[in-house]
């Protein structure tokens, strides 16, 4: 798996992929803290970070499956997948290698935001006015929210070998899981499928973590995804390797 994992990190960071993936990230959410009138902290008048933490996770809908869609689909396009599943690892190996390189890339996208934290503590007034509780359980929230769509993300670069389709279908999928179940539970308003669709819903659980109070419910729920998927890529594997 490390020989994967190495492979993989040292792809990202040896090109200008993860140099892109980075710069796009943080101009995107410094202008949305910053800079667009409708969202900058500093027209708000408090500090407090819950604008970048209510829209970052959009951004991630785009920037996850950016990061994802080469992760098998271009193993497969150019015949370097069947040369993999011939050695000495086994699948699970394989998977999470890949895997957790795109997470660790996402992570170290999300930690150089901390500097809005930090930049939000000096401007608080009193200096420090700003939820530390809140933010540090926004942050635990966006690593896992992260890191369910990396699987998603990873699963669906297995199911064909083109990464543009990847892309595509990454998004859609993030996107119904985050916001479209939610979207089906108000529909229906109450009852079992209500209940049931408001709990598979991505934002719900990842803006709970945000009020401060980390719940191990949602927690198990977004490491339970995270399995889910890595569940669903390891199958497609093993009907590729037959």
């Amino acid at each position: 798996m490390f020989a994967i994992f190495s492979k993989e990190v040292s792809a990202f960071f040896g090109s200008v992929i993860a140099y892109v993936v980075i710069t796009v990230f943080l101009i995107a959410v410094g202008l949305i803290v910053w800079v667009f009138p409708d969202s900058n902290v500093l027209d708000y008048g408090y500090a407090d970070m819950g604008v970048f933490f209510n829209l970052t996770p959009f951004v991630l809908l785009f920037l996850v499956p950016a990061v994802t869609m080469r992760t098998i689909a271009e193993e497969s396009k150019n015949g370097t997948l069947e040369l993999l599943l011939t050695k000495p690892l086994n699948d699970l190996q394989l998977v999470l290698g890949k895997l957790l390189a795109c997470w660790l890339l996402v992570t170290v996208t999300l930690l150089a935001t901390v500097v809005y934290y930090f930049s939000l503590y000096q401007l608080g007034n009193p200096r420090g006015n700003i939820d530390g509780a809140a933010v540090a359980g926004s942050y635990i929230g966006l690593f896992l929210l992260s890191g369910a769509l990396v699987a998603m993300g990873v699963w669906i670069s297995a199911l064909n070998d083109n990464q543009i389709v990847a892309f595509v279908l990454s998004v859609f999928v993030g996107f119904i899981w985050y916001m479209g179940f939610g979207a089906l539970s108000d529909l229906l308003v109450s009852g079992p499928l209500s209940d049931l669709f408001g709990w598979l819903a991505l934002d719900r659980q990842y803006l709970a973590l945000g009020k401060g109070l980390i719940d191990s419910r949602n927690v198990i729920y977004l490491l339970s995804l995270i399995f889910f998927f890595i569940s669903l890529t390891l199958l497609r594997i093993r009907r590729i390797r037959v």
